[in-house]
């Protein structure tokens, strides 16, 4: 299959939830709500961190995925925010790894130069695509404010993380073309690839180095694709214990987001609520000199620009 690149728009008319920022959290009341922050601008984890009140417009139900979802009325306030979209809803996460041609380069990895046959360049794309796509477990999705717990078989010397734009599916999706992908799109949030190096480097499948209890915080928040058409505007940062280590642009993505989706759509059903992560920038632990793996008692920050916001997750040992 040949895959086409860039950003194309798609032909087809969009329809978007009401929401234009969705979080799913539990109320003071212990209810599990979701809904729209009533700030616009609010950054949902640095307000939890400072224990402002985060005020909610709670949407009918408590999942993404209904695009009817009216308001309720009601507005509520985050006693514990929870993952965006529920373990249930997500299912598998699809991840795609060397994904960002800086994070090749401090690796040491080649990506294609660009050949003169252009069925040429589309064969290498494929291959290259294909190598980098793994599967992480449902119950690796956890909240953008917990803490992360390093169970007992990962050394001090191997837990990395990796700050990745997710992409959430919201309807189904099932062998569409590039320039389709962007209708299938719920929205965009933050996530964690985090990873056991030891237990990677041990095997070809990295599922289970990358697939543990918690390995992947996503949110605080889903942010519609209605305000972000073009995800290449996004700027990825991650901070440990105040020290900027990654600080990146979706622009530099190998693969863009359309045709990411397209790939991994062509025999696959794509369910509504299906969470896709796209790899990562320069500055992982493993590449620092010398490497800087997470320990007890650090604190990660993850954020993603444009209202996504921030991932503040202390570091814990099981």
């Amino acid at each position: 299959m040949a895959i086409s690149n860039g950003n194309s728009a798609h032909s087809l008319t969009v329809k978007h939830p009401i929401w234009k920022r969705w979080v799913r959290f539990r109320g003071r009341d212990g209810n599990i709500y979701g809904g729209e922050p009533l700030n616009p601008d609010i950054d949902v984890g640095q307000a939890m961190e400072n224990g402002i009140d985060v005020l909610v417009k709670v949407v009918a139900g408590n999942s993404p995925l209904n695009y009817d979802a009216p308001f309720t009325g009601e507005v509520q306030i985050i006693e514990n925010l929870l993952s965006p979209v529920s373990q249930i809803e997500a299912g598998t996460v699809r991840c795609v790894g060397l994904n960002y041609k800086e994070h090749a380069a401090e690796m040491k990895l080649a990506i294609p130069s660009t050949p003169t046959l252009v069925q040429f360049l589309s064969i290498l794309r494929v291959m290259l695509i294909l190598r980098s796509v793994f599967l992480k477990a449902s119950t690796c999705i956890a909240s953008a404010s917990e803490p992360i717990n390093l169970p007992s078989n990962v050394d001090y010397d191997e837990a990395d993380y990796e700050v990745e734009l997710a992409v959430v599916i919201g309807k189904l999706c099932k062998n569409v073309s590039a320039s389709e992908a962007g209708g299938y799109v719920l929205g965009y949030s933050v996530a964690n690839d985090v990873t056991a190096r030891k237990h990677q480097d041990k095997t070809s499948q990295w599922s289970y180095a990358k697939g543990m209890d918690g390995f992947c915080p996503l949110g605080p928040c889903i942010v519609s694709s209605e305000l972000v058409p073009d995800a290449t505007v996004l700027n990825l940062k991650t901070s440990l214990n105040g020290k900027i280590m990654q600080n990146g642009s979706a622009d530099d993505m190998i693969f863009k987001i359309p045709e990411i989706v397209s790939y991994l759509s062509q025999g696959h059903t794509l369910l509504p609520g299906t969470v896709i992560i796209t790899g990562t920038p320069c500055g992982i632990g493993i590449s620092q000199d010398p490497p800087r793996f997470l320990q007890p008692g650090d604190q990660l920050r993850v954020s993603i620009s444009h209202g996504l916001g921030t991932q503040i997750c202390q570091i814990a040992r099981t």
